[in-house]
């Protein structure tokens, strides 16, 4: 057999098809033009790549795009009508992607499953921590429709594909999520979006479904939210936070953990201190259930959620379709904002009932707003305090002076009680004698300090509510709505924190030395009785405690508020040192005392009916032990 080898012909063809190539590579090579030309078809194509990809994710809501089996073969078309019934063919257009949406105030996102927003951000505030305030994200809330059909489903809306469609008409943004039957039948959700305004429209409509829906079957509107942690403090936050609603014609109340059940309610709110989210209606819900709960039980791990509202409504059908008209409210629980929708809303804004709310409303609130316009609001709160203070001067005046008198009778008081201590009842007829006469009484002491309480505990109420002093810095404090802080501590101590505040530091030394001036003056004032040196020993023990308690008390508490006590404080010793040294003259006092009880004194009735009681209850005392 001939063995085969590679002749030089072979090699020689080889050399010449290799040359070949090579001379056609080399001509065709191209120029520096045509490299330039094609670098910059790749970068356009580049381009025109992302843009595709950028359309894609933007939500395109024409009729084209969701036309009737676009991406749906039959066989899945099927399987959908199997599941959904009807609403297949709104499963048939959807899609998971979000419309998003936004106005000066919002930042929106509308998901498709469910049509209902999956984000809320409020755009002009940030939180503690310079995070985004977000009323709805990663799934937070829900707002579920369980209804039943004529082919016997039982169906939730939130987990039903909706057909989105975005419209602009000026300032106004609609945004129209519809779960079709068909192009003719739907349910919609239809948002209206202003600019300037945290209302948003809001309704709730059918077409054509009357007979889809089981009208027989009830019909069950589900709004959930657990409220996203906005404040440093998380437990100072949980005390403002509830649900408030209005019901009959202009009646609010709140429930702060648990469930309750109002009729004809006209609005639904879940405050978080300060902001809120609401659902209002303009035909009233007959029959609305709550639920509040609180997520909050151990500051340290339970930091992300405040509390978790609940609310069922049930829906009535008009001619077997959904007509429901409504609004959705997020943002500030301000009370000016809330104020000016003349909706009741303002009630979210816990200024306290009856007079004390009367007075925040139409004193507090006006004249803060007012100082604010003109000065900061440290500054603004320093002023108010004086006014206030200046305002109730004579007040004070009035319950210092009782003291002086009560101090001025105390020894002819306790030569009384001495001369009858053996018949208390007498005792005590002989020194409602003598006040009477000399114009003294312990009551004229507490009566002016009764007048100060509904001021006290409407200031207490205001502070803590008041949103203008949210994110107000003022000397060492970042936020006079919250508790400020001049050192932090490595451990927790039980009531007070791990943080020392100075403002509740300062408010609790003003209150002791306010005590201790106005205790020594009570303690000088009561006359010697049986069991009065207790008395005197409470009393120096409670000028110790009470500044204690305020200080445990206010530490967690807004700053704002312990500024007003130690300024509060700080003037209260001051018209008490005035009137005391340059006022009130005992001596003078004491001559209009004793020329007092030279004069015949004509009791009132009450005072009549008094003696005449001691005098009867005496007498049956003295006949008691004669029958002894």
């Amino acid at each position: 057999m001939e063995e085969k080898k590679l002749d030089i012909n072979s090699i020689i063809g080889f050399v010449l098809i290799f040359g070949i190539l090579a001379y056609m590579l080399w001509q065709n090579k191209p120029t520096p033009e045509e490299l330039e030309a094609q670098e910059k078809a790749k970068q356009e194509q580049v381009e025109a790549e992302q843009k595709a990809k950028a359309q894609d994710d933007t939500l395109v809501t024409t009729a084209a795009d969701y036309a009737l089996g676009s991406g749906v073969d039959s066989l899945q078309m099927i399987q959908l009508k199997n599941k959904l019934g009807a609403f297949a063919y709104s499963a048939a257009q959807s899609n998971d992607k979000e419309t998003v949406v936004e106005s000066d105030l919002f930042a929106l996102k509308f998901s498709s499953k469910g049509g209902f927003l999956s984000e809320v951000r409020l755009k002009q505030f940030v939180d503690y921590d310079s995070i985004p305030i977000y009323m709805i994200k990663d799934n937070n809330a829900s707002f579920n429709i369980n209804f039943g059909t004529t082919d016997s489903r039982i169906l939730n809306t939130q987990d039903l594909p909706f057909v989105p469609k975005v419209t602009k008409n000026g300032d106004v943004t609609v945004v129209s999520m519809k779960l079709k039957v068909s192009e003719s039948q739907f349910l919609e959700y239809r948002y209206e979006i202003k600019e300037g305004d945290y209302m948003i429209d809001f309704a709730i409509r059918s077409q054509g479904l009357s007979s889809v829906i089981n009208s027989s079957h009830a019909i069950n509107l589900d709004w959930k939210l657990k409220g996203f942690r906005h404040a440093k403090s998380i437990s100072y936050e949980n005390r403002y936070t509830d649900v408030h609603y209005d019901y009959e014609d202009g009646k609010a109340d709140y429930t702060r953990d648990g469930e309750d059940v109002v009729e004809d309610v006209s609005w639904i709110g879940y405050k978080q201190h300060f902001f809120s989210s609401v659902l209002l209606t303009d035909n009233k819900f007959k029959n609305v259930k709550v639920k509040t709960e609180n997520l909050v039980q151990d500051e340290e791990i339970d930091t992300v959620f405040t509390k978790s509202f609940a609310t069922s409504i049930p829906l009535e059908l008009q001619g077997g379709e959904f007509n429901q008209t409504m609004d959705w409210y997020y943002g500030p629980s301000d009370f000016k904002v809330l104020n000016a929708y003349d909706r009741n809303l303002d009630e979210l804004v816990p200024f306290g009932w009856g007079l004390f709310g009367w007075i925040n409303r139409y004193i507090f609130m006006p004249l803060f707003g007012f100082l604010g316009g003109y000065m900061s609001y440290g500054i603004a709160i320093v002023v108010m305090t004086v006014l206030v203070k200046f305002l109730l001067s004579f007040v004070q005046y009035k319950q210092f002076l009782s003291q002086a008198k009560m101090k001025i009778l105390k020894p002819e008081l306790d030569a009384i009680r001495e001369k009858h201590k053996d018949n208390k009842m007498k005792a005590q007829q002989e020194t409602m004698a003598l006040q009477t006469k000399a114009g003294a009484s312990p009551m004229a002491g507490c009566l002016p300090a009764l007048i100060q309480l509904p001021v006290f505990y409407a200031l207490f109420q205001f502070f803590p509510s008041a949103f203008d002093l949210r994110q107000k810095s003022f000397l060492w404090v970042n936020d006079l709505s919250s508790y400020d802080v001049i050192a932090n501590l490595p451990f927790t101590i039980p009531f007070y924190g791990n943080h020392v505040s100075l403002f509740p530091i300062l408010a609790s030394i003003a209150i002791f030395f306010y005590m201790r001036l106005t205790t020594g003056q009570n303690m000088q004032s009561q006359p010697q009785q049986e069991g009065m040196p207790d008395m005197a020993k409470m009393m120096k023990y409670m000028m110790y405690f009470s500044p204690i308690m305020m200080l445990f008390f206010f530490n967690n508490y807004a700053s704002g508020l312990s500024l007003y006590y130690f300024i509060s404080n700080v003037i209260s010793i001051g018209i008490i040192l005035v009137i005391k040294n340059f006022i009130l003259d005992e001596d003078k006092i004491h001559a209009q005392i004793q020329e007092k009880k030279k004069q015949p004194k004509k009791e009132n009735r009450f005072q009549k009916k008094m003696a005449e009681m001691m005098e009867q209850a005496e007498k049956q005392k003295q006949a008691q032990q004669k029958r002894k």
